[in-house]
């Protein structure tokens, strides 16, 4: 199959990039949109670390038939997406990796992005899921525990791995088989969104911070520790950092962790629970240190040369957005070649230099060091193995589960 090459940028040219993403967006990116959407979701979805086996071929039974498809002759797709998560050409125009897709299969994509939060959006296309009808949408890009939904209600098309060479051949290890969609065969992930640790260095003195101990226990960090909003993160990491795996936990290892934040509160070790908008008090040094999302670290940094951040010994939590073609899309055909299409290693390459998450396509890495060498060996971007050894993953929740754990978690937040 032809290979896409993409326009070059130049270091320089994704140096400013980054600065401009950086001073535009500190205080509203992709995750204080999406991370304030979870609450109420039925089920969470997680990721689990597996070996580097193949994925089993998806079976086609269900999938809508061919004939019910108009791909063929109708060659177009519609895809929405969330803000600023797609690459854009010089002077902020166009979409280069949309625009060479369609240059070469002649399918014209209209590319919206109309996704504020996972709540709002499932909204919208609810009523017409539920009805059968079509959402006037061929490819949707939502976070793992709304994709569990759509998956569960039987609202996503099954994929035909014959469509998905790319997909299948350079799907990394990490995020081959959620427990919401074993063997991929409905989703493919567009990112991954890994939590860490972060600090400034200047307001540390120079110390490093590498543990959620360390956040909830060391007086000279007192009344300058940030952790978030998101139960999953919060909680997850503390359970990490209490040798509790987040994939297996029971009610009575949640309770424990929820209590052991609650010290930090009661002590006024942790300043607040905050969303995004850690990330202006961490450039300022009022947060010394906090969890924080790997993407926004990365902004920080082209800015600030004191940021930094740390992968915990005990681990990290990592969850995923995802494509999904919706029940009776118009062109699931289409939708799935899009999909695949952003597997080919130059072009995953171009999406991973703008938008800074991290990347799911193995082998990724020469390619983008052609574009840009410091981000090609960012291990937030592309995880190394020692990294994604450490990946762990909230694990899905029963409807009861969700309302205990948000109830007991927004009394310890004050939400």
């Amino acid at each position: 199959m032809e290979q896409y090459e993409p326009e070059r940028l130049s270091p320089a040219q994704l140096a400013a990039m980054r600065r401009s993403l950086s001073s535009g967006r500190a205080s509203l990116t992709r995750r204080s949109l999406l991370r304030a959407s979870g609450v109420g979701a039925l089920a969470l979805g997680g990721l689990t670390t597996l070996s580097a086996c193949g994925i089993p071929p998806a079976k086609r039974e269900g999938q809508a038939a061919d004939s019910d498809d108009h791909s063929a002759k109708e060659k177009q797709l519609s895809f929405s997406n969330w803000t600023e998560y797609m690459d854009v050409g010089k002077k902020d125009k166009g979409r280069p990796t949309l625009e060479a897709f369609t240059q070469r299969t002649g399918i014209k994509v209209k590319y919206t992005e109309d996704i504020n939060d996972n709540v709002e959006f499932f909204g919208k296309i609810q009523p017409q899921l539920a009805a059968g009808q079509n959402t006037g949408r061929d490819l949707i890009c939502v976070t793992d525990w709304l994709a569990a939904r759509m998956i569960r209600l039987g609202w996503a098309q099954k994929l035909d791995p014959s469509l998905l060479p790319h997909a299948y051949a350079n799907l990394s290890a990490q995020f081959r088989s959620p427990d919401w969609d074993p063997g991929r065969a409905h989703s493919y992930p567009w990112t991954g969104i890994s939590t860490v640790i972060a600090y400034n260095s200047r307001a540390t003195g120079g110390r490093k911070v590498d543990s959620v101990t360390q956040l909830l226990d060391d007086p000279q960090l007192k009344g300058r520790v940030g952790f978030l909003t998101e139960m999953r993160d919060s909680v997850g990491m503390t359970m990490l950092d209490m040798g509790k795996d987040p994939a297996k936990f029971t009610d009575a290892d949640y309770d424990t962790a929820v209590a052991r934040l609650q010290k930090g509160v009661d002590k006024k070790q942790i300043r607040r629970f905050t969303g995004n908008d850690y990330t202006s008090d961490l450039d300022k040094g009022d947060l010394a240190a906090c969890l924080a999302w790997a993407g926004d670290v990365i902004q920080l940094q082209a800015a600030n040369p004191d940021i930094r951040y740390a992968i915990p010994a005990a681990g990290y939590l990592t969850s995923s957005d995802n494509l999904l073609v919706p029940a009776q899309a118009r062109h699931r055909i289409n939708a799935t070649r899009l999909i695949d299409y952003y597997y080919e290693l130059p072009v995953a390459a171009q999406l991973a230099a703008y938008i800074n998450y991290v990347c799911p396509v193995e082998g990724v890495a020469g390619e983008l060091a052609k574009i840009d060498p410091e981000l090609a060996s960012n291990a937030l971007i592309i995880p190394d193995r020692a990294m994604a050894a450490k990946s762990h993953a909230f694990r899905s929740l029963s409807s009861k589960e969700e309302t205990a754990y948000e109830e007991k978690f927004a009394k310890l937040i004050g939400a």
